[in-house]
């Protein structure tokens, strides 16, 4: 079993960059892939960007790329995600999510969901 709680959402105005965090439980962190997802209101869930787990592969969403990173500190159990030049599309509650990669469908690869943390981008 692996929990994960995400941390760092808020209210940023357009342009502003936030840091999403995701602290893992247990001490097999490296052995899974790590994805961060995202729900905006009124819309499905979507993938955003996936980690492999030693960090050497990564993989966005044309709609992120070159705008946001993920990556991973495997001592500290912990994935991030960086989000710069952040607009009002960009408002959503973000998951993070543990599991294996699925070139096909990422969401499909994870195993385990945290409950989400709330980013507000204001025009």
């Amino acid at each position: 079993q692996v929990q994960l709680v995400e941390s760092g959402g808020g209210l940023v105005q357009a342009g502003g960059s936030l840091r999403l965090s995701c602290a893992a439980s247990g001490r097999t962190f490296s052995s899974y892939a790590m994805g961060w997802f995202r729900q905006a209101p009124g819309k499905e869930r979507e993938f955003v960007a996936t980690i492999s787990r030693f960090g050497a592969g990564t993989y966005y969403a044309d709609s992120v790329k070159g705008r946001f990173t993920i990556s991973r500190d495997n001592a500290k159990n912990t994935v991030y995600l960086q989000m710069n030049s952040l607009s009002p599309e960009h408002t959503a509650v973000y998951y993070c999510a543990a599991g294996t990669l699925r070139y096909d469908d990422y969401a499909r690869g994870m195993a385990y969901w945290g409950k989400g943390t709330l980013v507000t981008v204001s025009s």
